[in-house]
C-alpha cells in the first residue's frame, strides 16, 4: 500500500473532505462484514447475496405446541420456497477430558475379510425363527443356493469376540434394547431377535403387533429386543412403517421430539439413517413454520440438518454411564455390476460370492455423506460408538435377496421375465450380512 507523504505542507480542504468520506465507508463496510464471520462457504457459494446464517436450537419442547400438529402421511406443504440457509445449533458436551471412549481391541475390527465358514455359521436357522419377515427369508421364497450363509467376518489382526447367546442375555438383562431407524434397521431387529430367541421357551416370549414401534419380550431375563421406525431420525410424514409411499418427504429438521419420547428409556439404542435421503429433494418444515410453508433441500444437506438435531439429543440427555448409543454406518447397495465385473449389466441377481478385491468401493456407498456423518459423530465420541459396516457390506454383492423374497404388489409379466428390473439389491437375506452386524454389537457391548 502506497503511503502518505509525512511534510508539513497543509492538506487542500477538498481533500481533507475525501478523507473523511473514506473513513466511515470503512467502518460502515467493517460492521457490515462482523456478521458474516460464520458464514458458511457453501452458501456463500449457492447465493449471490451471501446472507449471514441463522442457527436454529432443535428440540425445544414449546415447539409441542405448535398450531400445525404432528406430521402425519396426510400433511402437506401449503407453499414452497427456497431454502432459507438455517442451520441447527447443537452444542457438543461430550468432549470431557478423560471419558473419551476408545477402541476395545488393538486393531480395527471393521477392517478384515470374509471367510466361508459352514461350521459355525450361520448362527440360526431361517425357518426355526418364527419372527422372520418374509421381505428377508431367501430361501423360503426360492433362493436354492444358500452359500451366503456360511460367510463369516474375520478382522486382519484380531478376533471378533464369539458370539453366544447365553452371554448376549446376560448383557440384556433388565434392559430395553432398542433399534431405530429404516427398514435396514429393521433388518438387523429382525436378525438379533431371531439370534436370541430360540433359547426362549415359547410361553416366556411375546412379539407385540407390527406398529411404529414394535416389541420382543423375554419375561426369564426383563428384556425387551424393540424397533422404532424412524427412517428420516426427525419427525417425518413418512412415519407410518407400513403407509410410506408418499410423493414427497417432509420433514421437521429441527424435532427429534415424537421419537424420542419413545426411545428414551431405552438402555441400549442402535441408530441408522440414509437410503432415504436419496431419493431426490426433502422438503423442511420448521416448528415455527407459518401457514405450511415448506423450504426445500437436497437429501444431503436434509440428512445433515436431522443429524444435527439427533446429536443435539444424544448430547444433552445421554449419560454414557447409564445408556450406551450406536450409530450404524450407511449399508451398501449393489445395484450396477459393471462395478465389480466390467462391461456387464446386471446387478445382484444371481451373485453367489463376496467380492474379493480388498477395499472395493461401489456408487452405493457415498462418500460426501460419509464425511458429513463422521465429522458429527467425531464430535461425539464419548457418547456413541460407531458400528462401521460400510466396507465390510460392500463386498457381500451375493447376500442380498434379489427376487427371493415377497414382493407386497403383483409384479407384471415384463418384470418377471426380466429378474434384473425387480432384484432387491438393497436389503439383505437372513441368516446373512445383518447377523454379523450384530456379532459387531455384541462385541463392542
Amino acid at each position: 500500500m502506497q503511503r502518505w507523504n509525512r511534510k508539513k505542507a497543509h492538506f487542500p480542504l477538498l481533500v481533507l473532505f475525501f478523507l473523511v468520506f473514506v473513513a466511515v465507508t470503512t467502518f460502515l463496510h467493517s460492521e457490515s462484514s462482523i456478521h458474516q464471520i460464520h458464514e458458511n462457504p457453501d452458501h456463500v457459494h449457492n447465493h449471490q447475496e451471501a446472507s449471514p446464517v441463522v442457527y436454529v436450537k432443535p428440540n425445544l419442547p414449546a415447539h409441542l405446541n405448535r398450531a400445525s400438529g404432528i406430521l402425519d402421511r396426510f400433511s402437506g406443504c401449503n407453499s414452497t420456497k427456497e431454502y432459507s440457509g438455517r442451520k441447527i445449533s447443537w452444542v457438543d458436551r461430550s468432549q470431557q477430558p478423560g471419558k473419551r471412549r476408545e477402541g476395545l481391541q488393538g486393531c480395527d475390527i471393521f477392517s478384515g475379510k470374509w471367510v466361508y465358514d459352514n461350521t459355525s455359521h450361520p448362527l440360526y436357522i431361517e425357518s426355526d425363527c418364527p419372527y422372520m419377515s418374509d421381505q428377508l427369508a431367501c430361501h423360503k421364497h426360492g433362493r436354492s443356493d444358500l452359500g451366503y450363509q456360511y460367510w463369516r467376518w474375520q478382522p486382519h489382526n484380531c478376533n471378533l469376540k464369539r458370539w453366544t447367546v447365553a452371554e448376549m442375555w446376560e448383557k440384556l438383562r433388565n434392559k430395553r434394547l432398542m433399534f431405530v431407524g429404516d427398514s435396514l434397521n429393521r433388518g438387523q431387529w429382525i436378525s438379533m431377535v431371531c439370534l436370541l430367541q430360540s433359547v426362549i421357551p415359547a410361553d416366556k416370549r411375546s412379539m407385540s403387533p407390527n406398529a411404529p414401534l414394535t416389541i420382543f419380550r423375554a419375561e426369564e431375563y426383563n428384556a425387551t429386543v424393540e424397533f422404532l421406525w424412524a427412517p428420516l431420525l426427525v419427525e417425518s410424514n413418512s412415519d407410518d412403517p407400513v403407509k410410506h409411499s408418499l410423493n414427497e418427504r417432509i420433514i421437521r429438521p429441527d424435532s427429534v421430539l415424537k421419537h424420542s419420547s419413545q426411545f428414551e428409556h431405552a438402555d441400549i439404542l442402535v441408530f441408522n439413517t440414509y437410503l432415504w435421503w436419496r431419493q431426490g429433494p426433502v422438503k423442511l418444515l420448521w416448528t415455527d413454520a407459518e401457514n405450511g410453508a415448506c423450504e426445500e433441500l437436497d437429501g444431503l444437506g436434509a440428512m445433515e440438518l436431522a443429524m444435527g438435531a439427533w446429536a443435539d439429543w444424544v448430547s444433552s440427555k445421554v449419560d454414557p454411564l447409564k445408556k450406551r448409543v450406536f450409530f450404524v454406518t450407511m449399508s451398501p447397495t449393489h445395484l450396477w455390476s459393471r462395478e465389480w465385473k466390467p462391461e456387464s449389466e446386471g446387478n445382484c441377481y444371481g451373485e453367489k460370492e463376496p467380492i474379493g478385491v480388498e477395499g472395493y468401493w461401489g456408487s452405493g456407498s457415498d462418500l460426501p455423506t460419509m464425511r458429513m456423518v463422521d465429522n458429527i459423530l467425531s464430535k461425539m465420541s464419548s457418547k456413541v460408538t460407531v458400528i462401521n459396516i460400510t466396507q465390510l457390506s460392500e463386498y457381500r454383492k451375493d447376500g442380498h435377496p434379489s427376487i427371493y423374497r415377497k414382493f407386497w404388489e403383483p409384479l407384471p409379466p415384463e418384470k418377471l421375465s426380466n429378474p434384473t428390473s425387480y432384484s432387491d439389491c438393497i436389503h439383505w437375506c437372513l441368516p446373512g450380512v445383518p447377523d454379523v452386524w450384530n456379532e459387531l454389537l455384541f462385541h463392542l457391548l
